[in-house]
């Protein structure tokens, strides 16, 4: 998981992660990772407005969002 991470922060993608929090709650977000330092790492999360923090070790997916450009015919 860090490293399909480390290539999302370095190509500036962002990413939709499913997450299982402290208390057994599984929430969906789309983020954009800013940093990674040792079991955790530091996101801009777009449903909270705001940056947090996640371990690494409780991400269940982690899905780049590719955005493609459509052709005008």
């Amino acid at each position: 998981m860090r490293i399909n991470l480390m290539k999302c922060m370095e190509r500036n993608q962002l990413v939709e992660l499913m997450y299982l929090d402290s208390k057994g709650n599984i929430s969906q977000r789309r983020v954009k990772v800013l940093s990674i330092k040792g079991d955790s790492f530091q996101v801009f999360c777009f449903k909270r407005n705001a940056k947090r923090t996640f371990i690494i070790d409780s991400v269940l997916a982690c899905v780049p969002i590719i955005h493609k450009e459509r052709e005008v015919v």
